[in-house]
Order: C-alpha cells, then sequence, then structure tokens
C-alpha cells in the first residue's frame, strides 16, 4: 500500500468523522495485506538456505563384498563340448579353487550435526556394507564408521575424522512444525550428487509400519538416494529425516515421509552415549478403547489403552492386570496404544512412574519400573491356570465348548489353559461381524474369568443388571489375545 500524505493549510479543518472513516480504512487494509502475506508464506527464494546448509549435507556411497558364486553364472548342460572350458573359468571350486569377490555400491544422503564428524543416516543406507564412504560439499572423501544403528526407526549415526571442525546442522522442534509450512529436501538423489528441492508439510504423525513411527509427510521431491539425508525448516534446522516414499512407479509423485526430529534427536543421543537403543518396556500387549469396549466396562470416553495379557514383566509386578485400561503415564494422559508404547520407549530405563488405570468402575494408581525393551522381545506371556468339564452350549450366535482334550490337542492349546473354545459362530450374528471364528478360545467376559458355559452366562446376567448394553469378551486366537464387545440385544 502506498503511503498517502494530507497537506493541511492552516485555514482548513477536519472533518472528525471522515478522519476516522479514512484511518479504519487505512488499518483494515494493512491488516489485510499482512494477513495475505502470512497466508501465501511463500519465501522470494530458497537461494539463501540452501546455501548455508549444503556444506553440512553429505553424500554417501557403500560397499559391499558379495560372492561371485552367489550372482547367476551361465549354464552348461552336462556332456557339453564347453563344459571343462567353463568349469575352469567358473569359481566353483572345480577351477583354479579362488572364489572371486565383485562390489556392489549404494548410494544415500547423510548430514553432520557436530564438528566433530558425527552422521546422521538412515540405518538401510549403510546395512550390510563393508565400506562407508563420506563425500562433503566442497568435493572432500573420508571414510566412516558406523557407532550404531536402530532399525526399528531407520536411524544410523556415522562418524568421520577430520583434522578441521566440520560444518554442521543443528536439530529443530517437529513438534511445532504445522501442516502447510514450507520445508526443504537436501541430499543426493538418483546418484545425482547434491540436489535441493522444496515443499510444504502435508501430514504430521503418519504410521508407515513401525511401532515408533511418527513421520512428516511432505510433498517436496524425495527419491531414491535421498534416503538418510535431512529435511529443513525455514530456519534451517533439521525437523525431519528423508526415509521413505509413495510411489506406483519408484519415483517421487508429491508423497514422501521424514522421520521427525523429535524421534530421531532421542535415538541419536542414545546411539552416541551406549551404540545401541535402550527403550523403556512395561511387559503388557495392549489394544485401542472402541467405543463399545468403553460402554461394556463402564468407562466414559473411549481412550486410553487396553491392556490385554500381562506377561512376567514390570507391569506384572506393579499389579496391572488383564482388562485394565491405561489413562495415564508419567503424568501424561494416554490417548491410545501408539501413544502408550511412544511414551514408555522414550522413558529411560530403570526408572519409577506413576501409571493411572481404569479398573472395575473406578481408576487406581500404580507405580512400575520399568524394564528394557531390548532384553525382553522375546517374554512369554502369562497364561491362565483352572482347567474345565466338557459341555457345549449355544450363546449370543456361539457355539461353546469347555476345552477337551481334543480340543486342546487340535488347537494346540497349552496345558494350562482354561476358557470357552468357540466352535462355530452364526454367519449372521454381530459375533461373526465383530471377526470371532471357530478356534478361537474366549478366557474372560465381562472381565471375569469364564471356564464353563455356566460361569459365561452369569457374567451376562450381571452386565444386563448392572445396566450395561454390552460385554467384554477377552479372546485368544494363536494365542494372541485381544478383546470384543457383544451387545447383549444379540443373547
Amino acid at each position: 500500500m502506498k503511503a498517502q500524505s494530507l497537506a493541511l493549510t492552516e485555514t482548513q479543518t477536519i472533518n472528525p468523522v471522515r478522519a476516522l472513516g479514512v484511518l479504519i480504512l487505512g488499518v483494515a487494509l494493512l491488516l489485510a495485506q499482512t494477513l495475505m502475506a502470512h497466508a501465501r508464506g511463500a519465501p522470494d527464494s530458497f537461494a539463501d538456505l540452501a546455501e548455508s546448509v549444503s556444506p553440512a549435507v553429505v553424500n554417501i556411497t557403500t560397499s559391499t563384498s558379495v560372492s561371485a558364486s552367489t550372482a547367476p553364472g551361465p549354464q552348461v548342460p552336462e556332456g557339453s563340448p564347453f563344459e571343462d572350458f567353463f568349469r575352469d573359468l567358473l569359481p566353483d571350486g572345480n577351477g583354479d579353487g579362488e572364489r572371486r569377490q565383485r562390489r556392489q555400491s549404494a548410494l544415500g544422503s547423510g548430514f553432520v550435526i557436530s564438528e566433530d564428524g558425527f552422521i546422521v543416516t538412515n540405518n538401510h543406507v549403510i546395512e550390510k556394507s563393508d565400506e562407508i564412504l563420506i563425500e562433503f560439499f566442497n568435493g572432500e572423501e573420508l571414510e566412516a564408521e558406523v557407532i550404531g544403528t536402530d532399525p526399528k526407526t531407520d536411524i544410523a549415526l556415522l562418524k568421520v575424522e577430520s583434522d578441521e571442525p566440520l560444518p554442521f546442522v543443528p536439530f529443530g522442534d517437529s513438534d511445532i512444525v504445522r501442516v502447510g509450512d514450507w520445508v526443504m529436501a537436501v541430499g543426493n538423489p538418483l546418484g545425482q550428487g547434491f540436489s535441493v528441492s522444496a515443499g510444504i508439510v502435508s501430514a504430521r504423525n503418519r504410521a508407515l509400519s513401525g511401532t515408533y513411527d511418527d513421520y512428516i509427510q511432505t510433498d517436496a521431491a524425495i527419491n531414491r538416494g535421498n534416503s538418510g539425508g535431512p529435511l529443513f525448516n525455514m530456519s534451517g534446522e533439521v525437523v525431519g529425516v528423508n526415509t521413505a516414499i509413495l510411489s506406483p512407479n519408484g519415483g517421487s509423485i508429491g508423497i514422501g515421509f521424514a522421520m521427525s526430529s523429535s524421534v530421531v534427536t532421542k535415538v541419536v543421543a542414545q546411539l552416541k552415549d551406549f551404540g545401541e537403543t535402550r527403550r523403556g518396556w512395561l511387559g503388557v500387549r495392549i489394544q485401542d478403547v472402541s467405543s463399545d469396549v468403553a460402554e461394556a466396562i463402564g468407562l466414559e470416553e473411549a481412550r486410553g489403552a487396553l491392556v490385554t495379557d500381562v506377561p512376567e514383566g514390570p507391569a506384572a509386578e506393579a499389579g496391572v492386570a488383564s482388562g485394565d485400561v491405561i489413562l495415564s503415564f508419567d503424568g501424561n494422559d494416554i490417548e491410545d496404544t501408539r501413544d502408550l508404547v511412544r511414551r514408555v520407549g522414550d522413558s529411560t530405563v530403570g526408572a519409577s512412574v506413576r501409571m493411572v488405570v481404569f479398573r472395575d468402575g473406578k481408576t487406581q494408581t500404580l507405580k512400575v519400573v520399568l524394564g528394557r525393551r531390548e532384553t525382553a522381545e522375546n517374554a512369554v506371556p502369562a497364561v491362565a491356570t483352572a482347567e474345565a468339564e466338557p459341555e457345549v452350549a449355544e450363546v449370543m450366535g456361539l457355539s461353546l465348548s469347555s476345552i477337551t482334550s481334543e480340543l486342546r490337542e487340535e488347537l494346540e492349546l497349552g496345558e494350562n489353559a482354561s476358557g470357552l473354545v468357540v466352535v462355530d459362530v452364526d454367519a449372521d450374528s454381530e459375533a461373526y461381524e465383530k471377526g470371532l471364528r471357530a478356534g478361537d478360545l474366549i478366557t474372560e467376559a465381562g472381565q471375569q474369568k469364564v471356564a464353563d458355559v455356566a460361569a459365561f452366562r452369569e457374567r451376562i446376567e450381571a452386565a444386563k443388571e448392572g445396566g450395561r448394553k454390552s460385554i467384554l469378551l477377552l479372546v485368544r486366537r494363536a494365542g494372541e489375545p485381544r478383546f470384543v464387545a457383544l451387545s447383549l440385544d444379540s443373547e
């Protein structure tokens, strides 16, 4: 807006109403222009940002030795006149007895995070490599060693030795990044060397396949070779590590994913200190709380993490029970299972943490001392110990039988397994719609163990008398537990 001035003579007077109107109009125009500028938010150029951060971004080349015998070779029919010729050439032990080695190379990206040479990249970029060569923006090359890796988040920490301090870039706070913010990716796409692409944050908190996933989605072009490279905010801070793309043809279609810096910084700190990750471990199996499950147990809001099983471990020692809903962990409200897993994993091994659970219609606080997940991945679940008498009945569209020796053998149930075996499910029933199938084992109804049909019916009646509209069942299939809420109207 051009600045305007009003030249007034001594004899001129100002109409106060008109002057106020002019002032309001001017302020309104100024605000409108400001809002439009903020709405566009597009920088005039990314050149200054690219120039400032590029010296800290590196190209990564890895080499792997592969036995030549693992590669496909010519197939020579037995008795062929060329059989002796190829036998002498092929490294199969029948020629000169030596196995030739060939080299496989891979390309990726990374970035320096400290002047003493620590470098972050993706685990899949350097996995199983024999040699790692780092190429800097100025053309210098240095060999790197692996400090530590974390396959769960696909992050690796490398180290190079340099006589001079190296240019580096800081991490930013990915938690304050908003959808629509401008970001810039720098890396080595398709082996073409240092390359810059820009776009916006398309979405946040994306989960792909990992337990600890927290991806930023962006439409900045990311291709093969960009893996491990940084995603910058407009302040030159790394808010993500470019890791994956969604593409039907292998090239960028504007759907790229960068692991958020809130995850990466924690992993890098542990790799730097210990050479490995050390995540907290609670020791429970959990599922999300659906609205019908919440109603069945009397929980006002469908949130938290529903405990389906408690093997030996910290949770069992703290008194956590199957059927508990974990509502709060270390003072933080828990929204769902993903939220709990992230918070537990980020906690310190050996930390004593207060946890609020919902049980039998009320909350209670438990104190748990966390273990370490990496040493407890194969923990064996606890199982029930009661036996049952053979019995069969039709309930809620389910044909139920107590466990017999024949069923125990057929379903490969442990000697201490108890509950009701689903021998058939009415295809028109709610139970079928919610995924129950023949061979499932119902171990609890209404958060109480059931070993026979009589106990199952008692739990149904108790739920009705308590004003419930549904009843919660704990169902195991091939040993894996889950809760299912069935409407009492189906009885």
